[in-house]
């Protein structure tokens, strides 16, 4: 027990100059689901890897802790809903659009939502796939837009597995 704490330890340790010379980024989503449920979404990136691989060229990947609450129905009589991800994102250039670099996005991550009813549909279970797929704008070395496409399903593991899909227009600021 003592030296798997030890390891753990040691691993943060070592890690922590890494994190804090990197840049991070926070970003806010606006989430617009097509069974009619809003939502909010705040994410953190501790950590951003760029590597070059022979058949993609230059792509980036990033870890993303993400916070989601969705509302679904009347102001008087709406049900609310949270959630909890956290996603590996790759990113590779695909353009530019007026000197600003154009990037194509896609995630599969691991969610906890606290419900197993979102929008009136039982969604089979707390645990779920979080897939997404977008195009990210660099507006400069510290804000980034994005439009992206996000589906949440358990992935069959549960016969009830209507899924959840969003539209998401995204602002991130790195530091």
């Amino acid at each position: 027990m003592l030296k798997n704490i030890f390891k753990v330890t040691t691993f943060a340790f070592l890690l922590l100059p890494c994190m804090l010379q990197a840049k991070q980024t926070v970003s806010v989503d606006l989430m617009k689901g097509f069974d009619d449920i809003d939502g909010i979404r705040l994410a953190y990136r501790p950590l951003e890897h760029n590597f070059s691989s022979q058949w993609f060229g230059d792509i980036k990947l990033y870890w993303e802790l993400s916070a989601y609450h969705w509302e679904y129905g009347e102001d008087n009589n709406h049900s609310t809903s949270y959630a909890l991800s956290i996603t590996p994102i790759f990113m590779k250039q695909i353009s530019t659009v007026y000197n600003y670099p154009l990037y194509v996005e896609a995630g599969i991550g691991a969610s906890f939502i606290n419900d197993e009813k979102v929008a009136g549909k039982d969604i089979g279970s707390n645990y779920q796939f979080e897939d997404r797929v977008g195009l990210l704008l660099e507006l400069d070395n510290s804000q980034q837009v994005a439009l992206r496409y996000m589906h949440f399903s358990n992935g069959g593991f549960n016969s009830d597995n209507p899924g959840l899909d969003f539209i998401n227009l995204s602002y991130a600021y790195r530091f």
